[in-house]
């Protein structure tokens, strides 16, 4: 993030700063929309009725944003949020003079909070994108959360907007949520069902492997959370490994009966909480056994989730992170998920911006193989 977009964010910036930049700052449109959470139709119409547009266009044509344009957009998008009809927030944000009076030199300026400021969720650092998401679920703006999770997936690949954008837009409302009592309930809702939709729209891939039975993805009796398994569900899917996703807490019977109908290669049972972890019906899955007479075989369980805190039981895996449970999934398929997922962008910035190391890093341990499981 650059520095004039993190202080219009904080509320650090001069929100009236001068709009003139040298020829070679500015960002795109798309950019701009994905940072505050808008569509670049949006952003047009803005341009055309309002002249709210960008104050320089390169070569003529290209609409290139300065920090000033973004902070008047911003300011724009602050008081629509608060109900202020677009036509009446834009004349306020265009009669304001761009340089504000200074502050009397005996008295300190009181630390004013723009409108819809009390609604900025706490995403600390986080990438842009992530912003512009959360500024939509703040505003309950569906068509325009679906559009930018649509967006994050197609340029980024799930695995990726998963953990930059998805996964820190949900924690952002769920600490808001817990510090403001039931008030974002319905922020929380509307983004979880719209990341849930993303998610059941990636594309499968055609099937890897037909002689081995499927990924089994269960939440234990209890556990309502779903998200999670739900992303799995479709990176496995995304790269061709079959699989059984029964959702939120599923009863001891029903997880045993579906087992036996399916003979799962792996049962991958999702914990959100110690309360709903229940070690015993991990072991009791993993004793479960089907096929024909000499040549009956088990699943192998993983265990998702913060709920299974400790070492796993004896013979059981545990996965810690998205990317982990898919390298240890693919691997009992004989896949290589390294070769089928993208990097990870921003791990490769920040080991770029870190420069060369002072010693070689080690080399990487041989991928898994179906053998070594």
């Amino acid at each position: 993030m650059s520095k004039s977009m993190h202080e219009v964010e904080s509320g650090c910036e001069d929100p009236y700063a001068s709009r003139e930049a040298p020829d070679d700052v500015g960002v795109s449109t798309g950019a701009v929309a994905r940072r505050l959470g808008v569509s670049p139709t949006t952003l047009r119409s803005w341009d055309r009725r309002y002249g709210l547009g960008p104050a320089a266009r390169q070569d003529g044509r290209h609409r290139r944003w300065t920090p000033g344009d973004v902070a008047m957009l911003e300011e724009m998008c602050r008081l629509t949020a608060a109900g202020v009809p677009p036509a009446e927030a834009a004349r306020a944000v265009l009669l304001r003079p761009l340089t504000p009076p200074p502050p009397p030199p005996q008295t300190p300026a009181p630390a004013l909070r723009r409108p819809g400021h009390e609604g900025a969720l706490p995403l600390g650092d986080v990438r842009l994108e992530c912003r512009g998401l959360s500024r939509a679920a703040v505003r309950l703006d569906a068509p325009v959360m679906e559009e930018l999770l649509t967006s994050f997936v197609e340029e980024y690949g799930l695995v990726h907007a998963w953990e930059n954008v998805m996964m820190p837009a949900l924690r952002a409302v769920g600490r808001k949520w817990a510090s403001a009592g039931d008030k974002y309930v319905e922020v929380e809702h509307l983004l979880s069902w719209h990341i849930s939709s993303a998610l059941r729209r990636v594309p499968a891939a055609p099937p890897l492997r037909t002689d081995a039975g499927p990924v089994m993805l269960a939440c234990v009796p209890g556990e309502q959370h779903t998200l999670p398994i739900e992303a799995l569900t479709a990176a496995l899917a995304e790269l061709g490994l079959p699989t059984r996703m029964f959702g939120a807490a599923v009863p001891v019977t029903a997880l045993d009966e579906a087992a036996r109908r399916i003979g799962p290669r792996a049962v991958v049972l999702w914990s959100q909480s110690r309360s709903t972890a229940s070690r015993p019906l991990a072991q009791h899955i993993a004793a479960g056994s089907w096929g024909v007479k000499g040549a009956r075989h088990s699943p192998v369980v993983v265990l998702a989730g913060p709920g299974w805190a400790g070492a796993p039981p004896p013979g059981l895996s545990r996965v810690h992170a998205l990317r982990e449970a898919i390298v240890t999934l693919a691997a009992l398929y004989g896949a290589e998920p390294a070769a089928l997922m993208p990097p990870d962008p921003e791990a490769e910035e920040k080991e770029d911006r870190r420069g060369p190391r002072t010693a070689p890093a080690p080399p990487a341990p041989p991928a898994l193989s179906a053998q070594d499981t």
